[in-house]
């Protein structure tokens, strides 16, 4: 069994063992990415989405605490270390060609699971405005569970 492009995963040996078969296999994108989509483990409200390398998805399988890779700091991410909101995750789940992982996660702390403080990272709506242009408003149900300038600092 061969490696995909120097990860601990490997490759799928055909498109029937990759839709089908029960070897995980993940198809990581030519920056060695790959989509993961981060649902509540109780209601599946979308909590968030972002990206994982290998290393962040083997160190989420290897604990049960979500990982991710940090695209702007081009690091390891492992949420909720600074805030406290870690996501244990309790389901993984892949689709059906491989390229985007689902992870469903009960989170700790105040539950906030976005930057900015919020439950998830889904807070606004996209509507029409009079002008019939699209404009987005606030979802009133999601307000900031914490003060992010208290939590990682004024940014600048």
């Amino acid at each position: 069994m061969t490696t995909s492009r120097n990860t601990p995963f490997p490759a799928a040996g055909s498109k029937d063992e990759l839709e089908t078969g029960d070897v995980l296999s993940p198809r990581f994108n030519a920056d060695g990415l790959v989509t993961a989509v981060t649902v509540d483990a109780s209601d599946n409200t979308v909590l968030m989405v972002a990206h994982m390398n290998a290393e962040a998805l083997r160190l989420t399988l290897d604990t049960g605490i979500a990982h991710y890779w940090s695209r702007s700091r081009r690091a390891i991410w492992k949420k909720g270390e600074t805030s406290g909101n870690m996501q244990s995750v309790r389901e993984v789940r892949v689709d059906c060609d491989q390229d985007c992982i689902l992870l469903k996660v009960e989170t700790a702390g105040d539950g906030a699971n976005c930057h900015t403080g919020r439950r998830s990272c889904f807070y606004r709506i996209v509507t029409t405005g009079p002008d019939a242009r699209a404009q987005l408003a606030m979802d009133e149900s999601d307000t900031p569970r914490f003060d992010p300038n208290a939590v990682y600092g004024a940014k600048t």
